[in-house]
């Protein structure tokens, strides 16, 4: 690779040409006009997400008070049930008591009372079995019980609540069993069922409220909602879940039967919280979209301006050939005189350079074939030209490179226009007098030339300007010269240019760095 060294004029002289200036212009009016409907749309957007997400919170809290209402009434429905299951256990114990007084009765003792007792009860379920469980007797049995015989297993459990008590009937040993009363049976299992009502009706909200319900260890899942069945074996996702739901709210606790508890969590919808961050998306997406347009566009711009470039440059060297070959002939005829023209030797250099001029411009407007080149020898010939043409009493030339031959994919022609751009880009910044020093180093894998100027340097907010078609700081002038180099060495030679340094007053140095022939 080449690098090369330039100094470019004062910067508070430098101007820019119409098409430049239009193109900067243009790009400030559409980065304003790309802010302003960003803005606008944020704006809209934002207000339509706030809206959106205060709905959605105040759903979601509608939810949390529904279930705390409904948690509570199961907790008085807990405590109405406790206060009933007393009163039941009482009066169950009553039963019984007037049971073993009533048999154990002697024959002068008042069994009235006991009587009444047993004769007025119409719901506690008893049954009188005998010794091998054939029943004898029975009161207030369920239906599916009504065609009973025997005391068989299924009943055996049903009455297993309180202990039989043993009894003789006409001598044969008999017992008698009770259980709680159909009434607080059926109650019983109306709130069992009220409660897995509930727990199911929490974990299937309308809300879309995911859901994790506890027991009272905190340790087993009795239900859940709105969230992925697939992880929800994962203890990890879990214990992910709770810990965000446990930071939003608090759990609601919730009492049911024989004094267990419920820990309902509970946290804002993925919806929800997908909306808040949609902004945030959005702002990615439109800037992704610039992006990938802004590259599409510069892309197409590239392809246009090379096509642009390629036809230009084929066009000139079409035009100089044409008059070219015709001087050609001339010189020739001029030679052929019995006295030549004094002038026929300078002509013939201007023709050469003209040449030069043509195959530059041929092979711009066209892919060119590198070939392994010596470097060293290039810029040795190129800038010995050079110094021919503009070394004066103004300016110096120093040439500091290496002896020995480095070989890289080289175009000869090409290469030697960019020396000869950056040397004039040089000259013209160091206006009167100064000092141009071409230096070339090398790495293992690259070999870079240096192009050093003392003119007046400029500021690094320049260093990538002075390489856009258009930017120049002469009076007069297309501003396409540096363009063209780096057209040349990165497009063509896969190079890098570059400048490398430069301070204001004391000079720029520009860098080419081309890849050695491997």
């Amino acid at each position: 690779m080449y690098i090369c060294k330039c100094v470019i004029t004062n910067p508070d002289k430098m101007k820019f040409n119409d098409l430049y200036v239009r193109k900067k212009r243009w790009k400030i009016a559409l980065s304003i006009i790309a802010l302003l409907i960003v803005s606008i749309s944020m704006y809209y957007t934002n207000n339509l997400v706030k809206r959106f997400a205060s709905q959605e919170q105040r759903q979601m809290s509608m939810w949390a008070e529904a279930v705390q209402s409904h948690a509570e009434l199961m907790n008085y429905a807990e405590l109405f049930f406790n206060e009933v299951s007393n009163q039941e256990g009482k009066r169950v114990e009553l039963l019984a008591m007037a049971y073993r007084r009533f048999l154990a009765a002697k024959d002068n003792e008042n069994i009235g009372v006991y009587l009444d007792i047993i004769q007025s009860n119409i719901s506690i379920p008893v049954v009188i079995a005998d010794s091998e469980n054939n029943i004898t007797l029975s009161i207030n049995l369920p239906k599916k019980y009504h065609d009973k015989e025997t005391f068989d297993e299924e009943m055996q459990d049903d009455f297993s609540v309180y202990p039989p008590i043993k009894i003789d009937i006409y001598g044969k040993e008999s017992f008698l069993y009770y259980n709680e009363s159909l009434i607080y049976t059926e109650l019983r299992a109306v709130l069992d069922d009220m409660f897995t009502f509930f727990i199911n009706d929490v974990s299937d909200n309308a809300a879309g409220v995911p859901v994790i319900i506890l027991d009272y260890s905190q340790k087993e899942i009795l239900s859940y909602g709105n969230l992925d069945a697939s992880q929800m074996n994962n203890s990890d996702y879990v214990e992910h879940q709770l810990s965000i739901m446990s930071s939003e709210n608090m759990p609601i606790e919730v009492n049911y039967l024989d004094g267990e508890k419920a820990y309902i969590y509970y946290r804002s919808s993925d919806l929800l919280r997908i909306v808040r961050y949609f902004p945030i998306v959005q702002i990615l997406v439109f800037v992704f979209f610039i992006i990938v347009a802004y590259l599409l566009f510069s892309y197409a711009r590239r392809s246009e301006q090379n096509q642009v470039w390629a036809g230009m440059a084929k066009e000139t060297a079409h035009q100089i050939g044409t008059p070219l070959t015709s001087l050609v002939g001339w010189i020739e005829l001029l030679k052929l005189q019995e006295t030549p023209f004094i002038g026929t030797t300078e002509m013939e250099k201007d023709i050469d350079r003209m040449k030069v001029i043509t195959e530059r411009f041929s092979k711009i407007g066209s892919i060119p074939t590198l070939e392994n080149r010596d470097v060293v020898a290039s810029v040795n010939e190129t800038m010995l030209y050079l110094k021919r043409r503009f070394a004066n009493n103004k300016f110096e030339f120093e040439l500091n490179i290496p002896e020995r031959e480095i070989f890289v994919p080289l175009d000869a022609a090409l290469f030697s226009w960019v020396l000869e751009n950056l040397t004039k880009n040089a000259l013209d910044a160091m206006e009167d007098h100064g000092t141009l020093t071409v230096a070339m180093t090398e790495d293992v894998e690259n070999v870079y030339i240096d192009v050093s100027d003392t003119g007046k340097g400029m500021q690094r907010s320049m260093f990538k300007q002075v390489f856009q078609p258009g930017f120049t700081s002469k009076k007069r002038g297309w501003g396409l010269g540096l363009s063209l180099a780096r057209r040349i060495i990165e497009d063509y030679h896969k190079g890098k240019i570059f400048v490398k340094s430069s301070t204001v007053g004391q000079g720029t140095t520009f860098r080419v760095a081309l890849r050695k022939t491997q």
